[in-house]
């Protein structure tokens, strides 16, 4: 009982004392962050097709369908077209600003609501991909995923603090003045109403703590909390992950043309997934091979779950289901969709691979001696607020 009670009481004050995983959460957050970017750009000319005015899905359909599901979107707020314009661009430089880390805690609440605003304007037009993301921009805000790689970190290597400086505050007085309109005019539901007041009220108070009494016990409250917060979202992050793979895996042995190896086949004889027709010919010509890559994708999404107890299974296996969502992308013309899954697949990552993905992309060239010595796991930094 004094080992389970000293175990417990390690793990506690672990879970407390610190937002675990900092450069796991910091690549989700570039990720997402890039990938709707990505999107936003490319589908810049096919904007108001999509979400806007000039779509199919109509402003007064969306509203009937908001109305009954009880969606969030501020789209929905009017139907004037300067005011889609003007959501779509802050949408845009949200995504910039998360995926800098700029002001994180203030950018990822924008980001989600420029995420759920216009997936929810039109649910018809996305697929998994978009799903995906949709879950972990909500998921971003409760993490600290600005600690390393970051704008904000930077800024607290040289300024002390990442809340330094006055675009925060000014940012968060223009954020109170969107979210009193949205409460006053009723654009909120109770539920999205309490969730932004509790975020908008917290952030204050961090701040003023953080200007005031950095070293104070109201600071310590606020990192306890804010870690909790942390490493929940980001155990939520991993499960989210898990449960994808597993009911894909699962449903996927229920069906017969998995069953028989022949489910790829049918997809690349299909116009609308052959970006590439010569190369899907040639795969889709090999029996051996569709067979393989079928029951290969299978297997991969039912094992990955098992494998979290084996590191070095599992690190094998993460490789492999990148590189499958990699010739999604390419074979079967799926880009977004591939680039939203290895974004959330790299929440498994071991964080030596990132340090030294870092250092690389930081142009740091280690010498060969230095190299061929082991490398010792890397400490963690100090939680950076937000």
């Amino acid at each position: 009982m004094r080992r389970a009670r000293a175990a417990l009481g390690r793990a506690a004050a672990k879970v407390t004392g610190e937002a675990l995983g900092p450069y796991q959460s910091a690549v989700v957050r570039i990720g997402f962050a890039g990938t709707w970017l990505f999107f936003l750009l490319c589908e810049f000319p096919n904007r108001a097709e999509l979400y806007g005015p000039d779509g199919p899905w109509s402003w007064r359909l969306a509203e009937r369908l908001t109305d009954s599901n009880g969606a969030f979107t501020v789209l929905m707020w009017s139907d004037s077209t300067l005011w889609f314009e003007i959501v779509y661009a802050v949408s845009v430089l949200a995504s910039v600003g998360l995926l800098l880390g700029w002001r994180t805690r203030a950018t990822s609440v924008v980001f989600m609501v420029g995420v759920l605003s216009l997936q929810n304007r039109s649910v018809f037009m996305g697929d998994g991909g978009d799903n995906v993301i949709h879950l972990m921009a909500i998921y971003l805000v409760l993490t600290r995923c600005a600690q390393v790689w970051s704008l904000d970190a930077r800024r607290a290597r040289l300024r002390g603090s990442a809340c330094a400086g006055a675009a925060g505050p000014v940012l968060w007085g223009a954020l109170g003045l969107v979210f009193a309109y949205g409460a006053v005019t009723g654009g909120f539901g109770y539920g999205w109403l309490a969730a932004f007041a509790a975020v908008w009220v917290c952030c204050g108070l961090w701040w003023l703590v953080d200007r005031h009494d950095p070293e104070g016990e109201g600071r310590a409250v606020l990192d306890v909390l804010a870690n909790l917060l942390h490493n929940a979202g980001l155990l939520v992050i991993m499960a989210e992950v898990c449960l994808i793979y597993a009911t894909a895996g699962w449903y996927k042995i229920q069906g017969s043309r998995w069953q028989d190896g022949t489910a790829l086949y049918y997809p690349l004889g299909l116009d609308y997934f052959t970006p590439w027709p010569g190369l899907s010919a040639l795969v889709a010509g090999s029996g051996t091979l569709v067979m393989l890559l079928s029951y290969g994708t299978v297997v991969v999404q039912v094992a990955f779950p098992f494998t979290l107890f084996n590191r070095r299974v599992k690190n094998v296996l993460l490789a492999v289901m990148m590189l499958e969502h990699a010739g999604i992308a390419v074979l079967l013309g799926l880009p977004f969709f591939s680039l939203a899954m290895i974004a959330a697949d790299a929440v498994f990552l071991p964080t030596g691979f990132l340090v030294w993905l870092g250092a690389r992309a930081a142009g740091l060239r280690p010498s060969r001696a230095v190299a061929a010595e082991p490398v010792p796991a890397p400490r963690e930094p100090e939680p950076v607020p937000r």
